[in-house]
């Protein structure tokens, strides 16, 4: 029995001797140990992680705070600054709108319209203060199409001022357009006009030049004056007043309310009854604007009666030439010398040239549209300013030559 559970015992291997120089690890212990160890630094990368989140989040919410402290103008010092906003800035573009049909649906159309460099206008509003920063700015200009919405001109702006309103305050209808007041004296011509206008703020001189030669004005008096493409064909019609500008106004508004202007006091009326002399208002206009240059404020009648004595009657003395000093001064812009009179060459000489000449030489006031349409009943063909500041008017030309001996004299002593 003891020998059969003997051979029935599997045969025990002797344990296994450990090899020189190696270490038994006691169980549990060797494995345990690196996965705590892997174990500690996934607990410090989410620590990081967190650490990083929350960091960003906090740099972001402060760069978005700033942002919209901006946007919305808050926290800005009280500050305020004029932004110029030149027609050089603006170019056509064309744009798809949607407009309302005759029968109440909603159709595509496409409109030409003035898009502004929004580069050039954030540029100005940060050099002044009102923006810190242009590429939020932008960002919001592209989102809300302010592009389109601005206008050319002058506006008064402040650091109370939002983006929205920023962009707001610099279109055409804007309250914070900065507006100039100018005169416009009685005989300015038309460049000196557009010098005063430059230099009150209204537009540049070259802008209301070419507007002048090339946009169609819808007046019915300027019909077949002169064909486009020659800023003369205003001369006489920006009628003389005092006006109300916006600083960088859009040239066709600035001349266009001039002429508007004109169009109001040269009235029904006086066309009929330039109409009944047989004149056109081209013609009255012309003889109107020699009456102003030659005026000495008071003999507007008189002067109006010598000038159609001259164009009426060829067979005087003056033989049908006006014999108008202020006509070649109209085109050499200085005064006036003996050699002149057959030595200028142009059709706006007077003394060479029969007739009226071809067109107004400056911009006539009320009074002398009106004499020029009602001159004095009167035989006087010459006159000559006299040392008192006044003319003195005769029927020929020798009285005329003995009244210009005489204040010769005068003047020598």
């Amino acid at each position: 029995m003891a020998q059969e559970e003997y051979r029935s015992r599997p045969q025990e291997r002797p344990p296994a001797r450990p090899q020189s120089g190696s270490r038994e690890v006691p169980a549990g212990q060797g494995g345990g140990r690196r996965r705590r160890r892997r174990r500690g630094l996934g607990v410090l990368g989410a620590l990081l992680y967190v650490v990083f989140v929350l960091g960003a989040s906090a740099l972001l919410a402060a760069l978005g705070w700033t942002w919209a402290c901006d946007v919305l103008a808050l926290n800005k010092a009280e500050h305020s600054a004029v932004i110029t906003l030149p027609s050089e800035i603006f170019s056509q573009e064309e744009r798809e709108v949607e407009k309302t049909a005759a029968d109440g649906t909603a159709v595509a159309a496409s409109e030409t319209v003035l898009a502004a460099d929004m580069d050039y206008v954030a540029d100005q509003l940060e050099r002044q203060g009102l923006i810190e920063y242009k590429f939020v700015f932008k960002l919001f200009a592209a989102f809300t199409h302010a592009r389109y919405k601005l206008s050319p001109g002058t506006y008064e702006l402040n650091t109370d001022m939002d983006y929205r309103a920023l962009l707001a305050s610099m279109g055409r209808s804007s309250s914070s357009r900065l507006v100039t007041t100018v005169t416009i004296p009685e005989g300015m011509r038309l460049e000196q006009i557009f010098a005063l206008l430059e230099e009150k703020g209204v537009a540049p001189a070259d802008d209301l030049r070419e507007t002048a030669a090339t946009y169609d004005f819808k007046f019915s008096f300027l019909k077949g004056v002169l064909p486009l493409g020659d800023a003369s064909r205003l001369e006489g019609y920006l009628f003389p007043d005092t006006y109300e500008f916006y600083m960088g106004e859009d040239p066709v508004s600035a001349l266009n309310k001039m002429i508007l202007r004109f169009d109001g006091v040269f009235n029904d009326d006086m066309r009929q009854q330039a109409a009944d002399m047989g004149m056109s208002v081209h013609d009255i206009v012309t003889i109107a604007s020699m009456i102003e240059k030659e005026t000495d404020g008071e003999d507007q009648r008189n002067i109006a009666s010598v000038i159609y004595n001259r164009l009426l009657r060829p067979n005087s003395e003056t033989a049908g030439y006006l014999n108008i000093d202020a006509t070649i001064a109209y085109v050499t812009g200085r005064v006036v010398t003996q050699a002149d009179y057959q030595g200028v060459d142009s059709p706006y000489n007077t003394y060479t040239h029969q007739g009226l000449p071809p067109g107004p030489i400056a911009s006539p006031g009320a009074k002398s549209l009106r004499c020029a349409l009602d001159p004095a009943s009167t035989s006087y063909y010459f006159y000559v300013l006299g040392p008192d500041g006044k003319h003195h008017f005769t029927a020929t030309s020798a009285e005329h030559d003995r009244l210009v001996k005489e204040y010769q004299i005068q003047n020598a002593n």
